[in-house]
C-alpha cells in the first residue's frame, strides 16, 4: 500500500508547491500557471504581429487605399460648389423652369470674376465642359467680362454671350453643384443626363465606352482560350516527362519571364508586320504572293497574339502543378477496364485537372482585362482595350473621375467573376501549385 501511494504523493507536490488540495497551479517564480500561459499566447501574437506589419503597411498604402482613392473620385464633384459657390447657394431654391431670377445672374458674374482673379476658373468650366461643350469658352468669354459689369446682371450676362440665356446651362450648374455626382459612371457607359435630369443613351458618335468594354472582354476570353489550347499539352509534357527533359522544357517556359515585357512586345512587331519574318516567311514558301502579306499588327489579331504568348505561362504553372500530383496509374487502370485513350482522358484525365485549369483561366482572364502597354504598343485603333482609355482620361483629356469610374466597373466585374466562379466552381478547388 505504501509503495503504491507513494508516486501519486510525489507527483501531487510537483505541480501543487502547497500541497493543500485545491490550490490553483504555479510556475516556478509563483505566477498562475493559466496567467503565465496566457503572458505567453499574447507575447507570440504580438511577435507575429510585428512580422507581417510591414506586409500589412505595404498592402495598406499600395493596394487598399488607392482603390478607396479611386472610388472616392469616381463620385467626388466638389469643383461648381467650391469655385462658383453664391451661385450654387442662388440656384438652390431655384425649380429649374425658364431663367433664374436677377439674384443667380448677380451671384454667377461675382463668382466668375473672383475666380479669374484667383485662377480657378478653369478648372469649374472644364468640369462643365465634360458634360457639355463649349462650357470652358462660356465661362472664360464671360468671365473677362464680368469685372465690368454692372446691374441688371442678367442683361449684361446675356450681352456677353446668348448662351447664359438657355436654361439647360443653368440646369446643368444646378444639378452640378452637388459635392457627390453620378455623371462620371453614365459617362462610363455611354449614358447622359437630359437637361431634365433624365438618363439618357449619349449621341451614337459618342458611344466609344461600352464597345471597348465588350471588346475587353470577349478579347480576353478570346487569350484565355488560346492559352488554355496552348497550355494544356505543354503542361502535360512537363509533368511527364523525365526529370531531365522536364526541367529543360520549364526553363523554356520559365524563359520570357527573364525578359522585359516592353522587349517581348516590340519583337512581336517586328516579326508580325506586313515587312516582317512571319510573312517573309510566307512569302517565301509560296503561301502568300508578294502584293497578298497580311496585316497582322496594329489590330486584334496583333493583340491576341501577343498577349497570349505574354500570360501562357500564367496557365501552363497552374495546370502543370494540378498535373504533377495525378498518379499514371489512373490512366493506366482505365486502359486496362477497356476504356479507350480518348475516353480515359475524359472521363478520368482530364476531369482531375480542372482545378488547374479554373486557376489558369482566373489568372489569364483577370490579367489580360488589365493589361495596357501590348494592346497600346501593338492594337492600333481596333485592338486597344478598355485600360488605354482609362490611360488617355488620366494623361490627356485629364478627366480623372471619369477614369476612376472606368477602372471602378472594371474592379466589380472582376470581383463578380470571382463571385460566379466560387459560386459554379468553387475557389477552396483552385491550385495553384
Amino acid at each position: 500500500m505504501s509503495d503504491s501511494s507513494a508516486p501519486a504523493t510525489s507527483g501531487s507536490a510537483a505541480h501543487d508547491p502547497t500541497g493543500a488540495p485545491g490550490a490553483a497551479l504555479t510556475t516556478a517564480d509563483g505566477v498562475p500557471l493559466k496567467q503565465s500561459l496566457n503572458r505567453a499566447i499574447r507575447r507570440s501574437r504580438i511577435k507575429a504581429l510585428l512580422l507581417v506589419a510591414p506586409l500589412l503597411v505595404f498592402i495598406g498604402l499600395a493596394f487598399v487605399m488607392p482603390i478607396f482613392d479611386m472610388l472616392s473620385r469616381s463620385v467626388d464633384n466638389p469643383e461648381v460648389s467650391t469655385y462658383l459657390p453664391r451661385t450654387s447657394e442662388v440656384l438652390v431654391d431655384w425649380d429649374g423652369e425658364g431663367l433664374p431670377e436677377e439674384a443667380a445672374y448677380a451671384a454667377l458674374a461675382q463668382d466668375l470674376a473672383a475666380g479669374l482673379k484667383a485662377r480657378n476658373l478653369g478648372r469649374v468650366a472644364s468640369r462643365l465642359n465634360y458634360e457639355k461643350s463649349g462650357m470652358r469658352s462660356l465661362f472664360m468669354k464671360s468671365a473677362r467680362r464680368a469685372g465690368r459689369m454692372e446691374a441688371p446682371y442678367k442683361a449684361a450676362l446675356i450681352k456677353a454671350d446668348e448662351d447664359w440665356e438657355d436654361p439647360d446651362i443653368w440646369r446643368l450648374i444646378k444639378r452640378e453643384s452637388s459635392p457627390l455626382t453620378a455623371s462620371y459612371y453614365l459617362a462610363a457607359v455611354d449614358r447622359q443626363f437630359s437637361p431634365t435630369g433624365e438618363i439618357v443613351e449619349k449621341p451614337e458618335y459618342l458611344q466609344i465606352h461600352v464597345s471597348l468594354f465588350i471588346r475587353t472582354f470577349w478579347m480576353s476570353a478570346a487569350i484565355t482560350g488560346l492559352c488554355l489550347l496552348l497550355a494544356y499539352p505543354v503542361a502535360w509534357l512537363l509533368a511527364t516527362l523525365p526529370a531531365s527533359r522536364g526541367n529543360l522544357l520549364m526553363i523554356l517556359v520559365l524563359l520570357p519571364f527573364w525578359t522585359s515585357l516592353l522587349v517581348r512586345t516590340t519583337t512581336w512587331i517586328a516579326i508580325l508586320q506586313q515587312q516582317g519574318v512571319l510573312n517573309d516567311m510566307l512569302v517565301g514558301v509560296g503561301i502568300l504572293a508578294e502584293e497578298a502579306r497580311i496585316q497582322m499588327i496594329y489590330n486584334k489579331t496583333g493583340t491576341i497574339i501577343a498577349m497570349t504568348h505574354i500570360l501562357l505561362p500564367f496557365m501552363i504553372l497552374p495546370l502543370y502543378s494540378v498535373m504533377k500530383t495525378i498518379p499514371p496509374s489512373y490512366m493506366h487502370a482505365a486502359r486496362s477496364l477497356g476504356a479507350g485513350p480518348i475516353t480515359a482522358f475524359r472521363r478520368v484525365y482530364f476531369p482531375q485537372t480542372l482545378p488547374g485549369i479554373g486557376a489558369g483561366s482566373i489568372l489569364v482572364f483577370i490579367l489580360s482585362i488589365g493589361y495596357y502597354i501590348t494592346p497600346a504598343l501593338v492594337g492600333g485603333q481596333s485592338g486597344r482595350f478598355i485600360t488605354n482609355f482609362i490611360a488617355y482620361h488620366m494623361q490627356t483629356s485629364l478627366n480623372w473621375g471619369l477614369a476612376a469610374a472606368i477602372g471602378s466597373i472594371l474592379l466589380v466585374v472582376v470581383i463578380l467573376f470571382y463571385l460566379v466562379y466560387n459560386r459554379l466552381i468553387g475557389v477552396d478547388k483552385v491550385k495553384l501549385g
